[in-house]
């Protein structure tokens, strides 16, 4: 069903894991502001639009990568509003329950604003 370059997936791997790691490493040494700044890099974003690089070309690449913009978009999007929620309820609920409660606010937000964005 799917057909994923194993490189693809290994790009998004390491984009991402070094993400991680980066955004953890900063916000240990300079503080959590600075380190949430890094965590919200968009590796997992840089990573898939190289691996389509390597699957399309031409027209059908900029088509392709046009769809994972407008999802990317919408995902920022989400994200913004879920980081707003967890530092509401984390500080409500405690770091478990507020968590939890901010994932859950993102999974539902995010299909939404698709959804009122682009429409079906």
């Amino acid at each position: 069903m799917f057909n994923i370059d194993p490189f693809s997936l290994f790009l998004r791997f390491l984009f991402g894991g070094s993400a991680v790691l980066a955004s953890t490493l900063i916000a240990r040494t300079f503080g959590g502001r600075l380190g949430g700044i890094f965590a919200a890099f968009p590796a997992v974003y840089l990573a898939a639009v190289m691996g389509l690089s390597m699957e399309y070309k031409g027209s059908e690449l900029l088509s392709v990568t046009e769809q994972l913009s407008k999802g990317a978009l919408v995902g920022m999007a989400a994200d913004i509003c879920c980081a707003l929620a967890a530092s509401y309820f984390i500080l409500r609920y405690g770091w478990k329950r507020g968590l939890g409660l901010a994932l859950l606010f993102w999974a539902v937000l995010a299909p939404l604003i698709y959804l009122a964005w682009f429409g079906f």
